[in-house]
């Protein structure tokens, strides 16, 4: 499955870290290609490409906050969550992914 998304919390540090780090371990141990980028105070760090929200099967927002480029997931399957869900249950949460892409 090819899952692209966004992390984003409140002061676009901690949580938004850690649920990328988190959800880019246990998508590729269950053999999925998944690029995240980050959206915060800092900016946004590893933006999207096209041909990778193109080829997506799923578009995950773990979100706290409102995010920038929601247009760019137009026409996909769009699973938005808490970042705080993703931190605690990052394995449940691709396995939900994975039952939506069935």
């Amino acid at each position: 499955m090819n899952i692209v998304g966004i992390a984003a919390c409140t002061a676009g540090i901690a949580h938004t870290y850690i649920a990328k780090e988190k959800l880019t371990n246990v998508a590729e141990d269950r053999g999925h290609v998944i690029s995240l980028e980050t959206q915060g105070l800092s900016g946004t760090q590893d933006e999207l490409e096209q041909k990778d929200i193109d080829n997506a099967d799923v578009v995950l927002i773990a979100a706290d906050i409102k995010i920038g480029g929601r247009e760019r997931f137009e026409g996909k399957k769009v699973v938005e969550v808490p970042t705080s869900l993703v931190v605690k249950s990052p394995t449940k949460l691709v396995e939900k992914l994975e039952e939506l892409t069935i």
